[in-house]
């Protein structure tokens, strides 16, 4: 349970399902069902997932059974492949004792049966198997039928097994969306400082948190941080120094006593990680009236970026649903970068977003520049900060949104990074066009009560993040 995910590989349960009183009168069914799902099952593979298939499935008795298998084995999802008729009852029994989120597979061999071909066949018989290898459609609507009544939520996948891309396409998001359940389920935050003061929107229910997505909440004291920092070496000092520039383009008015200062507080938060194996971190604290706690907090922005690169994404303002937002993007291969917008331009019909603190090299255009700032706005203290805008091309918004009656949604938005000037004071800035322009969209946004902050991470991928919510019984919101 630590910041990289080191989490064994998913468990993805496959089986399909026909009716065994097919097979003495259709010679070559069975064989050629169970090569379907074989093709299945290489395909669902090349995931990197641990696919546990049991192969087709064709009486109660054998339904039973694999239900226990599933369980025994804990997978995460299972794929249901309806290979052709087959009898509801040999698939209740599977899921009900597996009970995990189950995918129907409804795919047909190829795009249309050859009509010509199967009415010149002159065995009846024969004629009844090829039209049986062909209907997997058909027992779609009972399956569907009976997890309706007993209350399980199922989703579908429908097309062809071959030559057909969006199929293979949206199975990739299940299993991807599969995989980021897994690790916010074994995550652990943590959360170190105390909320800003009267940032209401921020407040966060950290069961609520926990019921929805799993994982654990770590608190820590901000003395702890300090005390670790205390017995850094100046060894440790120099290689975190050249780690910065390495990753980092260091303006040349950058005090060498501030980077001291920051890379002896970045050795000390890769400590604190490593002990406690956190995967993400929401954090803010005054500082005030303890010299050494002001020392600290106010030099944390460049270790925090590291992390955030590194898959422990650190979110300012003791913003846990943010956390938990980036945390996501990230595990997504997106980035997830802590941001807001704070203003517009009209003329070009943009929104300017972007925040003070850390940011997520990752999905930079070009290195993170460090600057030094003489008043962190808001906050106690000086230092260095990093200025960066995300890089031009396709990128999705993610909110976490607590709301009246205690459930969480996930609110998204798809946009893109465009080019242009953007204000060069220290802090993250991008630029972002959307679909249904910058007013719309910000009314739009603001309309379902997200708080002021989000995750922003490169590439289009609302789709993944909405199967997430439905494994995760999480409401997703698209507004563009």
């Amino acid at each position: 349970m630590s910041g990289k995910n080191l989490l064994p590989a998913i468990k993805v349960g496959l089986f399909g399902i026909g009716l065994n009183a097919y097979w003495e009168q259709f010679d070559g069914l069975e064989k050629r069902l169970c090569g379907y799902i074989s093709q299945v099952a290489e395909k669902l593979g090349e995931s990197g997932a641990e696919i546990i298939d049991l192969g087709l499935i064709d009486t109660p008795e054998k339904a039973f059974e694999a239900g226990s298998r599933f369980r025994r084995e804990e997978v995460d999802l299972v794929f249901l492949y309806v290979t052709t008729y087959a009898l509801s009852a040999t698939v209740l029994p599977v899921i009900k004792k597996a009970n995990v989120p189950v995918i129907v597979l409804n795919l047909a061999p190829g795009a249309a049966i050859d009509y010509s071909t199967f009415n010149r066949l002159n065995d009846r018989t024969t004629m009844t198997g090829e039209w049986l290898a062909w209907c997997s459609a058909c027992a779609v609507p009972e399956i569907a039928n009976v997890f309706k009544r007993s209350n399980i939520p199922f989703y579908q996948v429908t097309g062809m097994l071959n030559d057909d891309s969006s199929v293979w396409s949206e199975i990739e998001e299940w299993i991807a969306a599969a995989k980021v359940a897994r690790v916010m389920f074994y995550n652990r935050m943590g959360l170190m400082g105390n909320y800003y003061g009267g940032m209401l929107d921020i407040y966060s229910n950290l069961t609520l948190q926990c019921a929805a997505f799993g994982g654990y909440m770590e608190i820590i004291e901000v003395d702890e941080l300090s005390a670790i920092r205390q017995a850094v070496t100046g060894e440790e000092i120099s290689e975190k120094l050249s780690e910065f520039s390495e990753n980092f383009e260091i303006q040349p008015d950058c005090p060498e006593n501030e980077l001291e200062r920051a890379a002896r507080t970045a050795v000390a938060m890769d400590k604190l990680v490593q002990k406690y194996s956190l995967g993400s971190i929401a954090y803010y604290h005054k500082g005030t009236g303890n010299p050494l706690n002001e020392d600290t907090m106010s030099s944390v922005i460049l270790g925090s970026s590291l992390l955030t690169s590194n898959s422990v994404p650190v979110a300012g303002e003791y913003e846990i649903k943010n956390a938990q937002a980036m945390k996501i993007m990230d595990s997504f291969g997106a980035g997830g970068s802590f941001t807001e917008y704070y203003a517009m331009d009209y003329a070009d019909d943009v929104v300017l977003m972007g925040h003070d603190g850390p940011c997520h090299p990752a999905i930079a255009d070009g290195k993170i520049i460090v600057k030094p700032l003489q008043v962190y706005h808001g906050k106690v203290g000086s230092g260095l900060s990093v200025e960066m805008s995300v890089k031009n091309g396709p990128v999705t918004l993610l909110s976490v949104v607590e709301t009246i009656d205690g459930k969480l949604v996930f609110l998204v938005a798809e946009a893109a990074s465009v080019p242009g000037p953007v204000l060069e004071i220290g802090n993250t800035n991008s630029r972002y066009r959307f679909s249904i322009g910058a007013k719309n969209f910000v009314e739009q946004w603001n309309a379902h009560g997200p708080a002021h902050h989000c995750a922003i991470g490169v590439g289009h991928i609302a789709s993944k993040i909405t199967k997430l919510g439905l494994l995760l019984d999480i409401q997703t919101v698209k507004v563009c």
